[in-house]
């Protein structure tokens, strides 16, 4: 068995929205692996990070928080090696399309996608200038097969997604290499609220919700929904030095959910 712990050691990695669910597990997993990590939520809260994990609030929604929180990783990083952006979300709205007003497209853009793109080019230069970097976008399996009640969230990220491989194109000769990470449905916070914003709406059944979720996504041929641990496993070999002819990729994650075009 091949013990890959170390093998980030001394990168600099920014990780967005990593206090929960599955960018907290990728915190964890490049922290375990060396790096020196510096993650971000809206708020500290409650929110128990691994011994030596550094972090600073940010609001992905926010424009003005991109440059801020490129300054912050300089001043407590030295630099970012290691960008993920993983901040994102949507609340699912059962009656689909009819039911998903200006607000909520603007909010899911603003979290998904515009969050991502600020962040990128504030960090970017740096990268460049150092002729190398690695920014992983998480993406979601739902950019490939929209789903109903997250039709707003399905199409943030089919344009994260475009957006992503453009920009692994026009950066790949400058040494730095971009990737998409696409999950399936993971057992997170997020998820659950997903779960109980459709119990809402029907019976109040949450299991009953949750069938009817993974009903709805194709059904997950492995018989179990994903991990933070599944998604991080892959982020951390996508950022080592083991992947450095992988850029401009999507990796969708998701236990076999997703069918052959």
């Amino acid at each position: 068995m091949v013990n890959n712990l170390g093998r980030l050691a001394g990168r600099r990695a920014l990780v967005t929205g990593g206090t929960r669910g599955i960018g907290a597990g990728i915190v964890r997993k490049l922290a375990a692996e060396g790096a020196v990590v510096l993650t971000t939520a809206r708020s500290a809260g409650d929110a128990e990070l691994p011994a030596g994990v550094l972090f600073t609030t940010a609001d992905a929604a926010d424009p003005d928080s991109a440059p801020r929180l490129a300054d912050e990783a300089v001043r407590q990083l030295g630099g970012v090696d290691i960008l993920v952006d993983n901040a994102g979300g949507g609340q699912a709205k059962p009656g689909g399309y009819g039911d998903i007003d200006d607000k909520a497209w603007q909010e899911v853009l603003e979290t998904n996608l515009l969050g991502a793109v600020r962040l990128d080019r504030a960090i970017l230069p740096g990268m460049v200038e150092r002729g190398s970097g690695v920014i992983i976008h998480i993406s979601s399996s739902s950019a490939h097969v929209p789903v109903g009640p997250l039709l707003h969230y399905s199409a943030a990220k089919a344009a994260l997604s475009n957006y992503s491989k453009g920009l692994a194109e026009q950066v790949a000769a400058r040494g730095v290499r971009v990737n998409r990470v696409s999950p399936g449905m993971t057992e997170t916070s997020a998820v659950a609220a997903v779960i109980g914003d459709l119990a809402a709406s029907a019976s109040g059944d949450h299991d009953a919700a949750r069938a009817a979720l993974v009903e709805l996504i194709g059904g997950i041929p492995m018989g179990r929904t994903g991990t933070p641990e599944d998604i991080a496993n892959l982020v951390a070999f996508l950022v080592s030095d083991e992947a450095s002819w992988i850029t401009g990729a999507d990796y969708v994650i998701d236990g076999g959910t997703l069918k052959a075009a």
